[in-house]
């Protein structure tokens, strides 16, 4: 599969992308404090604050040593934790690669919102979809894929630097690279058994969704979609393809 490094893909609104950086340095820290008291405090924080289907829908209870918060509330935190340094790098190469421009089409505020309500949407898709199941839902890769979603109807001719193979350097546009991670996703949710799989690909795909849908209500009003212009044009292989009124009415554009 392909390991995104970099898009080709300047920021036009913000001088620089604060809250993807923030969210990336609260991810490294809270996975400092889980691996920094050993094994068993690890499995405390997962379990106190990672989101426990079984325990959101009130069939179980967790034990007082562990109910630091309200259940609904692991919904959010679930969110910071990572299950081990692989996992944590992973999520952050994608936020690093795809948020900076996501925050740009919204700013500063909005976007954290944005991610944080993904995430939410996300974890209670995979809660849904496996409602008693104990093990605990952690990760930031519900969030980040709604800042998928959202760059993939943001930019989808954009020029994406994969590692194929994770080694082969290739620039493809967004559309194919985007496309198929979620194409991957809804494969493998559809021959996945959510109850051995210790990978929430329901979680993905509403996180993917769930950017996609709400980039047309947090974007400013003069952010297009779909890589146009709000002329209604559209660049494909450094050429202006313009557009008629009824596109630039289709594709979102307020004018």
């Amino acid at each position: 599969m392909f390991i995104p490094v970099n898009d080709v893909n300047r920021r036009s609104w913000i001088r620089y992308h604060y809250v993807t950086v923030a969210l990336i340095a609260a991810c490294i820290l809270v996975f400092f404090l889980q691996v920094a008291g050993g094994e068993e405090a690890f499995n405390t924080i997962v379990y106190a604050f990672g989101t426990i289907p079984s325990v959101l829908f009130g069939a179980k209870s967790l034990p007082p040593e562990l109910a630091l918060i309200p259940a609904w509330l692991t919904l959010a935190t679930g969110i910071f934790l990572h299950g081990d340094i692989m996992h944590l790098l992973g999520n952050m190469l994608f936020l690093w690669v795809f948020g900076d421009n996501v925050e740009d089409a919204m700013g500063h505020g909005k976007f954290l919102l944005f991610y944080l309500l993904c995430g939410v949407i996300a974890a209670l898709a995979h809660s849904i979809v496996d409602p008693g199941t104990d093990m605990p839902l952690i990760g930031a890769s519900g969030a980040i894929s709604g800042v998928l979603g959202a760059y993939f109807i943001l930019h989808p001719r954009v020029q994406v630097w994969v590692l194929l193979f994770a080694f082969i350097p290739v620039r493809l546009p967004t559309f194919i690279v985007l496309g198929s991670w979620a194409l991957l996703q809804l494969v493998q949710s559809l021959n996945s058994n959510p109850q051995t799989d210790n990978v929430a690909w329901w979680a993905h795909i509403a996180g993917f969704a769930s950017g996609a849908w709400l980039i047309r209500y947090f974007r400013y009003p003069h952010v297009a979609l779909w890589d146009t212009s709000k002329s209604g044009s559209i660049d494909v292989g450094g050429l202006r393809l313009r557009g008629g009124s009824r596109n630039r009415k289709k594709d979102g554009d307020p004018r």
